[in-house]
This record gives structure tokens, C-alpha cells and sequence, in this order.
């Protein structure tokens, strides 16, 4: 009989390595007096990073380290080395065991330019914010330096920069498909997500005379192979998304019992998958621990966006750790072997990695250097892990996957008394309690064997999955705690809110409203037309609407004069000039006048960087003939779309009346509240030829049935967002500034 709940061995049950007489250290060595200093004379791991050391629990270096630490094994850090040589890299000597590397808490390239692929001149990472102490692609220049240190040691890579680099990915830094960073790194084995339990078993494998080669099948990790396994069956993922009818063959996706995970609504955006397993017999069953997907080879992705996208859609169907099965991916002569994901922590699990015994503050050799990263979270604390929202913009759920990791109320108020005796000047005011989503606390599926099963995309979309538990009882519990602990007298919440979610619980809501928003609260619908959203998985305007109500009545209530503050982003994949401007008109209808605005940045691994690449939605089985999406891409276009945002930015005005007269709404120009720009001045005034408009752009042809105006609150405007909600209101589901660089030519390599 099919297992279909996994478990996995239990963080904290391996027996100690002998090294653990060494005891607990104030902080993990960076130097060899350091080292000297504790009595070693090794270390039996040795962690670079990008970023700048600090002891704290929202910094993977430390958070491994520790847990290593905690198992008995001596655990150095090698902090933003000069890469240029291999100087630094051998400043701890040779590790026992291998090299741990990994960019750091943000990938190297979005660190180090913007969406508009300019240059930042600071990194929040690293003492006193300056830039450029980091490589670009750091977790390949890395690894090939500790490999020409000391060729013979294992290299292990993870963290976010080679989790969402595990398979072949678009990258939009060179505009190219590159390999698996496995093969580009040289290193030995990737560990992708929260890395907690392959890293512990890997290690202690090793430690007991293992090597790498012989550690093939452990969850959440990537190895390189010359062939397939033997006693595995192999399913081509070209059979995945056959379109026709599916009757008495077996299918591995098809575990739920007929109409058990259904959503309160369904939408042809996400539509589910069937699976004709060729050449398999018919009615033969498949042990899903034996079996492996093979998608198309980095070559054809590389040369075909649709098989790109094709790809895209297998990997993040194959995301769930209850029923994933192994993917395999052909590099030229070698084999790309994606293991399936990890088991998420139980809560003792989650609790005891807290728990440890962290300084909270950077290492003293930086001494009173600011490091902006660590101002950021010193009072804040992470409650939970994983995100189920789904947005295809996002890559967090394909790091953290979308199973909620949720701490206990214990366990974060030992952390607050922790910040309270650990943090230098802590003022009683804790600035977060969050993760991913602040608002996922403890929700999760409310049938095991649902979750098992499951291969949707997202809980909440089109609308709240009828399986999901949406009490926020837990978490409003933990704000009243945390209030309750004698010296705080401030809990913010500053970590994203779904606000799709707090609507189904009004008195989480009032909770929030009244005691953690200081005055303004920030949440992102993203955009306000329905053709964007559903590519992007966000819920329509009229769960906006309704969130603002509540927002209103209880701050109202509360007697505080407090705001919303909407983030939307501009040049998503589906998003016309035409959506643009629909936003534009409702941001100045609802009086918001946004400061920073955000363009869409194609990152790693998401299915919105698949539509940016491909023109084709991964949402939906995905063929030649399928729907293409259009994305504005030429920096020119990306510049008007920002420039909607910004309709106030008198930088912008000149560009947008020239959009907008090239989308026949020149009734939008002049001066008054049904104008979205002011008419240029008359002496400046010259002629311009209409130019012609490019694909995904308005024309003024049309406008005819869906012209939007200035004036609030009328017939049109209410049932553009009865639509956009997906409902009726009555039966709802309660539920940069700089213009863009012109886009680079030449590719970004590695410095």
C-alpha cells in the first residue's frame, strides 16, 4: 500500500559526533587564532558565504552552523572572501568533512542589480552597507575556488542562489538559459530549500566513512549522474500534459479520491493535470518511490521557450514533499538527478533549530560597522516557514515549499526574553513577528491525505481551498502573549500580509488593527485588473475592497487614524498598457500616490519568469498552441508601465501622454480630477507623429466598451470589481523611481 503521509528521521535524534566535548562556542570561529583559541586544531566543516557574519537566527550560515554545532561537529566561517584568489579560502585550513557554500540570504545577482539590470551601489549584507564584496554568481566562483584550494574536498552548495539554480533556468542577468549551477559550480552536491535535515544526514553519513557518491536517494538534495538508476521507472514529462481524456490508465498524479480537494470555485487558469505514462500496461501501478520524471534536456530547453515553459509547469507540479517523485534532467553526457523534496519540520523541530544558542548580534570583529541587514531583523522574530499563496512572481514557495512550518507559542517567547538579555539597547519594541506570509501561522491542510495528494498550485486561487484551515486563532493568541511579556510595550507586524486570508477572521483583524499597524499598514494586491492578476495568482480587488472595510471600521473603532499602503508591480507578464492605465486611474480615483514602485524582476525559478521567457502560461498544460502571454520587455515599454504607477512624478508626465495618445485617451490629459496627467505647457508644446502600437499595447480602437474614468463609485467601476473579486459582493469569498537602464546587450559574467 502507497505511504501517503511521509515522515522523516527526527532532527535532534542522531547520536553526537565525538568533537561535541568541545562544547558550545561564543561564536563560530572565522580565524585560525580563533580556532586556537577554542582547541581545535580542525574544522570538520568550513561554511562560506556572501554575506558579513552575524549570530542570528535570520542568517542560514548561522542557523546550519549552529545546528552542526549542536550535533558535535566543529564548524567554521568563512565570511565574504576576496575571491580574486584562494588566499582567504584556505585561511581555516582543510575541513574534515567539505566546504559548505552558498551566496548568502539573497541571491548574488538580485543583490547586486536592480530589475532594470542597473548597478546598486550598496549591500545590506555586509559592514557599513557598502557594495561589491561579493562576486557575481558567487556560489559558482566559490566553489571553483575551494576546489582550487584543496581539490580533493567535497564541495556542497546551497541556499537560495542554488536552490532555485537546480535544473536548467532562465536567466534574465545574460538573457539565456543556463545550465544546472551543479554542473557550471563544480561541486560535489546541491541542497535546495531549508536545508536543515540533508545537511544533517549527509554530514553524518560522511562521518561515518561515506562519500558523496555513495549518498544518491537523500531528500532535498541534487547530484550528477552518468545514468538514470536502475529499478526506477521513468515517466517523460512530454507524456504530462497530454490534453485529452484519461480513462482506466494509471496516472502517479491522480491520488485524491474524486471531488475530495476542490476549491470553493474553479478558474480555466489553473486547470489540473492528467498523465498517460507510455509505455507502461495498462493499470499497473507505480511505486511512487521508484519512479522519476525525465524533462526535456537543458539542450531543448535552452533552444525551445515552450518546452522551457513545459518544464517550468512539471517542476512546480512535482513540489510537494508528500508526493513528489524524483526529476532527471540530461546536460550533454551527464544526468541532473533532483531527489524530492524535503520533509517539512514538525514544530519540536522547528522549535529546537530556534532554540539554539545564538549571539543575536554580528561578530565582534566588525565592531561597531553597521550592517543594515541585521538592524533590519535584531528585534524581529520568524514564526513559521513556507508559503501555499502561490504568486507566480515569487520563488519563495519553491525554496521553502508550500507546506507552513509553524514554531510554538513557547518557543517565541523564550526568543523575546532571549532579545531582551542579547540585543545591545533593545528598547522593548519587537519589530515583527513573521516569515513569508506573517498571517500563515499554524494554517495548513485540514485532511492529511488531501495534502498528501495535493498538487495544486496555490490554497488561496482562484479562491480559499475548502480543505484549508483559515482560524487565526493561534496566531492572535501569540499577539496577545507577546504583549503580555513585562518590558515590551510595542509588537509590529511587518512581515507581508494575505489579506484574503485575515478576511475570513474578523476578530484576527481587529487584533491586528488595534494593537500591531503604527499608522500604516503595507499589503500587496499587486494590480487591480483581472487579466494580470490571474497570471500572477492574486485574488481580485473586491477581497481588496472588503479587507479595507474591516481595515477602516476597526481602526476606526481603536480611535487611530491609520492607512493602507497597496504595492503593485509594473511589467508583469500579461500586464497591457491598457492594464496600466486602469491601474493608474484607480490608484488616483482611490487619491494613492505611490513613492516606490516596483517593476517586475524576473528571478530564478518562477512561473512568471517562465511566462517572461516563453510567451506561454505554465498555469495551464502547456503546448504550441496554447495561450501566449504578452510581456513588455523593451526598456522603453517597461518605463511607461512604471510610469503609470508614478502618474503623479512629473519625470514621467511627457511619456505618458504620449502613451496615452497613442491609446486614443487624450481625454485624460489637462488639468482637474478627471485627468490622470496636466497638459503640457503651451510654449513647449510640439507635434508628434502618432506612432504605431506594439503587441500587448492599447490602441484607441479599444477603447469603445471599456473607457475608464476619474468619477468614483459609478455603475461600471462597481462592476469591474464585482468581476475582478470573482463574486458577487453579497456571496464574495470572505475573502524604483530612477527611469530603467536600456536594457544590456552584453551578457553579465561572473567578476
Amino acid at each position: 500500500m502507497i505511504k501517503r503521509h511521509k515522515t522523516a528521521k527526527q532532527l535532534f535524534s542522531y547520536p553526537l559526533y565525538w568533537a561535541e566535548c568541545y562544547g558550545v562556542s561564543p561564536f563560530l570561529p572565522t580565524t585560525r587564532e580563533e580556532m586556537d583559541a577554542l582547541g581545535w586544531d580542525s574544522c570538520d566543516v568550513i561554511i562560506v558565504s556572501g554575506d558579513a557574519y552575524v549570530d542570528h537566527p535570520s542568517f542560514g550560515m548561522a542557523v546550519l552552523g549552529r545546528l552542526l554545532e549542536a550535533q558535535g561537529y566543529r564548524v567554521g566561517i568563512i565570511d565574504q572572501p576576496d575571491w580574486r584568489n584562494t588566499e582567504d579560502f584556505m585561511r581555516l585550513g582543510r575541513p574534515n568533512l567539505y566546504f559548505g557554500i552558498t551566496a548568502g540570504n539573497m541571491d548574488s545577482l538580485i543583490n547586486r542589480y536592480t530589475a532594470d539590470l542597473k548597478v546598486r551601489n550598496d549591500d545590506a549584507y555586509t559592514p557599513y552597507g557598502v557594495g561589491g564584496k561579493r562576486p557575481d554568481r558567487a556560489v559558482i566562483v566559490y566553489s571553483q575556488r575551494c576546489k582550487e584550494a584543496f581539490h580533493d574536498v567535497p564541495v556542497m552548495i546551497g541556499g537560495i542562489e542554488a536552490s532555485l539554480r537546480r535544473i536548467a533556468q532562465y536567466d534574465y542577468w545574460s538573457d539565456e538559459v543556463r545550465r544546472s549551477v551543479l554542473i557550471d559550480s563544480t561541486a560535489d552536491i546541491l541542497l535546495y530549500g531549508n536545508a536543515e535535515r540533508a545537511m544533517l544526514e549527509v554530514t553524518h553519513q560522511m562521518a561515518m566513512g561515506k562519500t558523496l557518491d555513495e549518498l544518491t536517494d537523500i531528500r532535498g538534495t541534487t547530484i550528477v549522474r552518468n545514468t538514470p538508476p536502475g529499478g526506477y521507472t521513468e515517466i517523460d514529462s512530454t507524456r504530462v500534459d497530454w490534453p485529452g481524456k484519461v480513462e482506466q490508465i494509471y496516472s502517479p498524479y491522480e491520488y485524491i479520491p474524486e471531488g475530495k480537494c476542490q476549491t470553493k470555485e474553479e478558474d480555466p487558469d489553473v486547470m489540473p493535470i492528467r498523465v498517460i505514462p507510455a509505455p507502461l500496461r495498462r493499470g499497473e501501478k507505480l511505486d511512487p518511490e521508484k519512479t522519476y520524471i525525465r524533462l526535456p534536456s537543458f539542450e531543448k530547453v535552452s533552444k525551445d521557450p515552450v518546452l522551457y515553459a513545459h518544464t517550468s509547469r512539471i517542476l512546480h507540479l512535482e513540489s510537494n514533499p508528500h508526493n513528489a517523485r524524483a526529476l532527471i534532467q540530461k546536460h550533454g553526457k551527464k544526468e541532473i538527478w533532483v531527489n524530492p523534496p524535503p520533509i517539512p519540520l514538525e514544530t519540536p523541530e522547528m522549535d529546537g533549530v530556534f532554540d539554539l544558542p545564538y549571539a543575536r548580534v554580528p561578530h565582534p570583529k566588525y565592531k561597531k560597522a553597521r550592517i543594515p541587514a541585521y538592524d533590519m531583523i535584531k528585534t524581529s522574530i520568524n514564526i513559521m516557514r513556507g508559503c501555499f499563496g502561490g504568486c507566480t512572481f515569487c520563488s519563495i514557495t519553491e525554496h521553502e515549499g508550500r507546506v507552513i512550518q509553524s514554531r510554538s507559542h513557547e518557543s517565541i517567547l523564550k526568543e523575546i526574553e532571549d532579545i531582551k538579555d542579547k540585543v545591545p539597547g533593545f528598547t522593548g519594541h519587537i519589530s515583527d513577528l513573521g516569515g513569508p506570509t506573517s498571517n500563515m501561522y499554524t494554517l495548513n491542510c485540514n485532511d492529511d491525505e488531501v495534502q498528501a495528494s495535493c498538487r495544486k498550485l496555490s490554497c488561496v486561487y482562484p479562491t480559499i481551498c475548502s480543505n484549508l484551515n483559515t482560524d487565526h486563532s493561534p496566531t492572535t493568541q501569540l499577539y496577545r502573549k507577546t504583549r503580555a511579556v513585562e518590558g515590551i510595550h510595542t509588537v509590529s507586524i511587518a512581515s507581508g500580509l494575505r489579506y484574503d486570508l485575515a478576511v475570513e477572521d474578523p476578530e484576527y483583524v481587529r487584533e491586528l488593527v488595534t494593537h500591531h499597524v503604527g499608522g500604516l499598514l503595507k499589503i500587496a494586491p499587486e494590480h487591480s485588473e483581472q487579466g494580470t492578476l490571474s497570471k500572477m495568482m492574486k485574488p481580485g480587488m473586491g477581497t481588496y475592497d472588503r479587507f479595507k472595510r474591516m481595515f477602516d471600521k476597526y481602526s476606526k473603532e481603536a480611535g487611530k487614524k491609520q492607512h493602507l499602503i497597496p504595492y503593485f508591480i509594473a511589467a508583469h507578464p500579461g500586464s497591457s498598457d491598457e492594464d496600466m492605465l486602469n491601474l493608474a486611474v484607480w490608484l488616483k480615483t482611490n487619491d494613492f500616490k505611490p513613492d516606490q514602485v516596483q517593476t517586475f524582476y524576473p528571478s530564478p525559478m518562477s512561473l512568471a519568469t517562465a511566462m517572461y521567457h516563453s510567451g506561454k502560461n505554465p498555469l495551464k498544460p502547456v503546448t504550441y498552441k496554447s495561450e501566449d502571454v504578452y510581456t513588455p520587455k523593451d526598456a522603453k515599454q517597461r518605463t511607461v508601465q512604471k510610469g503609470f504607477l508614478r502618474y503623479h512624478d512629473p519625470n514621467n508626465w511627457q511619456d505618458l501622454r504620449n502613451s496615452l495618445i497613442k491609446m486614443g485617451r487624450p481625454d485624460l490629459i489637462g488639468h482637474g480630477d478627471n485627468k490622470l496627467v496636466p497638459a503640457e505647457d503651451k510654449d513647449k508644446q510640439v507635434h508628434r507623429r502618432p506612432q504605431k502600437a506594439k503587441p500587448g499595447q492599447a490602441t484607441g480602437a479599444s477603447h469603445t466598451s471599456n473607457r475608464p474614468t476619474m468619477e468614483k463609485n459609478t455603475a461600471a467601476e462597481k462592476a469591474r470589481r464585482k468581476n475582478n473579486s470573482g463574486k458577487p459582493a453579497s456571496s464574495r469569498n470572505t475573502g524604483e523611481t530612477a527611469n530603467p537602464a536600456k536594457r544590456r546587450k552584453t551578457k553579465i559574467k561572473a567578476r
